[in-house]
């Protein structure tokens, strides 16, 4: 069955968790017991309805002052696809957990108060999605039950998203008008809004495509670990694992190992205890190849003639996530696909104000939750793309060395 991962954003209080909640709850996809739960505690917190927010925002302080602040993962299935949904937080002091819940996302859903209009976290994190290359996005306009299912309110609000949107890359845009907290379009169609004609939120998630979005060109398989079981079923075994990240693979095709530059064929492709005809993205799978070739983790198998380009120099949009600021000489680990190394910070071009889309070309830093274009140095070649032609070989994180912690994501740039 088909997977799509999505995220919420939006403003704090727009509804986010109470409209995952809604779709877990009108898709059946709670148990009793947590149903039962959630009842208890709406109703000992005074509450005359069902607080569904309650089924994503489960720490204490995020319960305590009714607002998300980690992102919350949770998992859900129709009959007609399974589903990964991100809640992000709507605050601006968590935007860097934002920025980690939509990287992955196939599809990025920003809510959007009806009585309130755009704000500019809004905005904030329509930038976002659009800087992390998220191809497809959905406003959903929540709360119209509050402003009396106006569609006048729906489309003034389509109005200024639709002009704001043409600065940004967002190259597939729908825009939903419902109630998260009755359920108008969310499952089921609202009578209350007869004038609306498009899709229900999870009609439109359940039917669009995303299989395309993925790169299936450009083969690229990063090299994770060395199979070598070395039993007596598999004396001579040798294969080598990983999540493929672009393009198709098949056994007699030609590919190159990189960084080394030896060439092989492919002898066979094996996914858990079979063997498969064809790979694509995103399948974890071993490779097989005809030659004993030095291959190792970090390494990456391409095609021969359409492979990445050895580079030491990194151009990136970057997204700082800790207190301490990122300053030019500073020098941390880099982490890309399964390649690990020490990089220095050459240059601080621009800082990104993701509000106005306006660069500051004097700032000397990057500080906590800020973007800025960033130049790098590697102490080894990275086998990268750009982030617009593969969010994963284009992307990688910034680790402190001292503590561990990862203090940035990168976006490759073209």
């Amino acid at each position: 069955m088909d997977l799509l991962r999505f995220a919420t954003a939006g403003s704090v209080d727009d509804g986010k968790s109470t409209l995952i909640g809604r779709l877990l709850y009108d898709s059946k996809s709670i148990f009793a017991d947590q149903l039962e739960a959630v009842e208890a505690t709406s109703t000992a917190k005074g509450h005359d309805y069902v607080d569904l927010s309650l089924l994503t925002d489960g720490l204490r302080s995020e319960r305590e002052q009714g607002i998300t602040i980690d992102v919350a993962y949770r998992y859900f299935a129709t009959p007609n696809r399974k589903f990964i949904i991100a809640d992000t937080p709507g605050h601006v002091q968590y935007t860097r957990n934002m920025v980690t819940g939509a990287s992955t996302a196939d599809l990025g859903l920003v809510l959007v108060d009806a009585r309130h209009g755009l704000t500019e976290q809004s905005r904030r994190h329509a930038v976002l999605l659009s800087l992390l290359r998220v191809p497809h996005l959905v406003l959903c306009i929540n709360k119209m039950d509050l402003v009396d299912f106006s569609e006048e309110v729906y489309e003034r609000i389509h109005a200024e998203f639709t002009q704001f949107a043409t600065k940004l890359n967002i190259p597939d845009l729908e825009v939903i008008p419902i109630s998260a907290l009755q359920g108008d379009n969310v499952v089921t169609r609202s009578e209350n809004m007869d004038w609306y004609s498009g899709p229900t939120l999870i009609h439109h998630l359940e039917h669009i495509h995303v299989a395309s979005d993925r790169d299936l060109i450009d083969a690229r398989f990063p090299v994770q670990y060395v199979v070598r079981p070395k039993s007596d079923e598999h004396h001579d075994y040798r294969g080598y694992a990983g999540q493929l990240a672009g393009g198709v693979l098949k056994p007699g095709d030609e590919v190159v190992v990189l960084p080394s530059g030896m060439t092989s064929t492919i002898a066979g492709i094996d996914l858990f205890d079979s063997e498969i005809p064809e790979a694509f993205p995103p399948m974890s799978i071993t490779v097989r190849l005809t030659d004993d070739v030095d291959v190792s983790r970090g390494d990456m198998i391409a095609r021969v003639k359409n492979a990445p380009e050895p580079t030491q120099d990194i151009d990136a949009m970057v997204s700082w996530m800790t207190n301490q600021p990122l300053r030019p000489r500073q020098k941390l680990a880099i982490k890309h696909t399964t390649r690990s190394a020490r990089a220095l910070v050459k240059d601080i071009q621009y800082r990104l104000d993701v509000n106005t889309l306006h660069r500051d070309q004097d700032t000397k830093e990057l500080g906590l939750n800020e973007i800025g274009r960033v130049q790098l140095r590697t102490t080894v070649p990275l086998l990268a793309d750009p982030y617009s032609k593969n969010r994963t070989t284009g992307s990688f994180i910034l680790i402190d060395e001292a503590t561990g912690v990862t203090v940035g994501a990168g976006m490759i740039n073209g």
